[in-house]
């Protein structure tokens, strides 16, 4: 008979995994067994926190290959006590930023911890508020509980879901059953409410969309370029959803939620719109000026992949199901011509408030990175000033071009996602935009780099302080304090972890540093973009 882990493993397996990243310990080593006999990979990471990104940003790419195949969530294995402890972070934020995570937690057996207590604590009580679900796994019914625990993880707004695995139920011997309990798929609302919205769609003429990451997870990008062209409508994204429509497009108006700069021009056009509609928008990656921003008497539409439990924002009439299917629904008729398009003003605007600056600094590095990057160039933004900055310039022509911690925000996360978007798309250049702070606090991972022999391209901005809190502290009239720390050598640090490291501080030497990367295929590449410490002051 197959043991717990085989059929944990092969239930995984089933559903299209192929990746599972994380830090064994004594307690996990018979799922690790298992998951490579099921053939699913164990990648070893040198953090629990950087594996579940790892796992992350390989299931963001791998859910683009096939959108018609089950949503395969990422699989994070810690062990127990200390491993199961530094994955907090990391699946806190698979719940905010819709990240399906089956989090795997090895465990001592109930008997055994009611007499032995290192390293034993409650593993469910942890993760309970920050996972859609924690699971405990039982013998003699494993196959129910990975069942469940996948379906959770993936359906309605994916997130994390825990499943605690004790020792002998990993070993022992468990029934072969082969019922499968695939996830349903998302469908349609009522007929009546579909044509109230077409009603109010049909009589608008600055109709607006604004949408969000439970688009990009249903892969409803064609049907909202449809949807855009056909009612003229501008196209606002949250982070998540950048390049949902590629943002070349005349009509799509780029990301929102954190630049000031940015919500002061896309702001004011809802106010001036007469439909909004919100195509798989959530309001978790959004700051607080999103909160009620919808100007009263202008119908609001919300087609969404659950019923909305925020209090946010209204919405007149929600539309609960497939956000593509839905946004197909709403077409207009054949002879309805498209309201005439206000959407070219305003990308103006957009263009001109972060322009590429002739001088060194944040804006130039960017531009200058987007200008010589492949169009296949995939990205990732660590927390920071950079990200907020970056995400206004950084044009992303399809979805997942740039993923970035949106809702939770957090340090850290950059480097694993972009190895695990490389694992997944070993052929097209990666790029890890990164501040100083954020790649020291992980920069362990330069050495998973080495090992995976992963070609990343790592973009550090260098100013030697926490850029973000330093605005917000000299903002609020605060005496300076906790943000400043001194200069790394990271050409040195690439060099000792086995990578090509340089420093760089002009156009054309960060120019010529990008291309020598972008060819460089044996190993990652490290560019650390010196810039001075007042360098983000007033450019978001």
């Amino acid at each position: 008979m197959p043991s717990g882990a085989d059929i944990l493993a092969t239930r995984l397996a089933r559903q299209g995994c192929r990746l599972a990243f994380g830090m064994p310990g004594g307690e996990v080593l018979a799922l690790v067994e298992g998951l490579e006999a099921a053939g699913i990979r164990f990648v070893l990471t040198k953090h629990e926190n950087a594996a579940g990104f790892m796992a992350e940003g390989y299931w963001h790419r791998q859910s683009l290959a096939d959108p018609a195949a089950p949503m395969a969530p990422g699989i994070l294995v810690a062990t127990l006590g200390p491993g199961a402890a530094n994955a907090v972070n990391v699946v806190a934020n698979a719940l905010q930023d819709r990240v399906p995570l089956i989090v795997l937690t090895g465990r001592v057996d109930a008997a055994e911890a009611e007499s032995y207590t290192h390293q034993v604590f409650d593993h469910q009580a942890l993760f309970r508020p920050i996972t859609k679900a924690s699971l405990s796994a039982s013998r003699g019914a494993v196959h129910r509980v990975i069942d469940r625990a996948i379906q959770i993880a993936t359906s309605g707004q994916p997130g994390p879901v825990h499943v605690d695995v004790p020792i002998a139920v990993a070993e022992g011997e468990e029934p072969a059953d082969a019922f499968f309990r695939p996830a349903a798929a998302p469908g349609l609302p009522a007929p009546d409410d579909l044509d109230r919205a077409r009603a109010l769609l049909a009589s608008a003429r600055r109709p607006i969309v604004v949408a969000g990451v439970d688009a990009v997870n249903h892969h409803a990008g064609a049907a909202l370029r449809a949807f855009i062209e056909a009612f003229g409508a501008p196209l606002v994204t949250s982070y998540k959803a950048k390049g949902l429509v590629d943002e070349r497009h005349p009509l799509v108006l780029g990301g929102a939620g954190l630049s000031p700069r940015a919500d002061r021009l896309l702001l004011p056009a809802l106010a001036e719109a007469d439909c909004i509609l919100l195509a798989g928008y959530d309001p978790i990656e959004m700051r607080i000026n999103w909160r009620d921003p919808f100007p009263p008497g202008v119908p609001v539409i919300d087609v969404a992949a659950t019923v909305p439990q925020h209090q946010m924002h209204r919405a007149d009439l929600a539309l609960v199901g497939d956000v593509g299917l839905i946004l197909a629904k709403l077409m207009p008729e054949a002879d309805q011509k498209p309201a005439p398009s206000w959407a070219a003003a305003l990308r103006h605007s957009l263009a001109e408030a972060f322009p590429d600056a002739p001088d060194w600094g944040p804006h130039a590095v960017f531009h200058t990175i987007r200008a010589l990057a492949p169009d296949n160039t995939l990205a990732s933004a660590d927390s920071g000033a950079h990200r907020i900055l970056l995400s206004q310039i950084w044009r992303c022509h399809a979805p997942r071009d740039l993923v970035q911690s949106s809702a939770l925000c957090t340090m850290g996360c950059a480097l694993p996602l972009a190895l695990g978007m490389q694992m997944a798309e070993p052929d097209r250049p990666v790029i890890a935009f990164v501040g100083d702070a954020g790649l020291e606090m992980g920069i362990g991972e330069l050495a998973t780099a080495r090992d995976l022999g992963l070609p990343v391209i790592v973009v550090v901005l260098q100013d030697e302080r926490l850029a973000l809190i330093d605005l917000k502290q000299r903002a609020s009239g605060r005496k300076e304090a906790g943000v400043r720390f001194g200069g790394t050598d990271f050409a040195a640090v690439a060099a000792a972890f086995g990578g090509a490291g340089v420093a760089v501080e002009s156009r054309e030497a960060l120019g010529a540093a990008f291309t020598a990367a972008l060819a460089r295929r044996d190993r990652f590449s490290l560019i650390a973009a010196r810039i001075a410490p007042d360098a983000y002051q007033g450019a978001f």
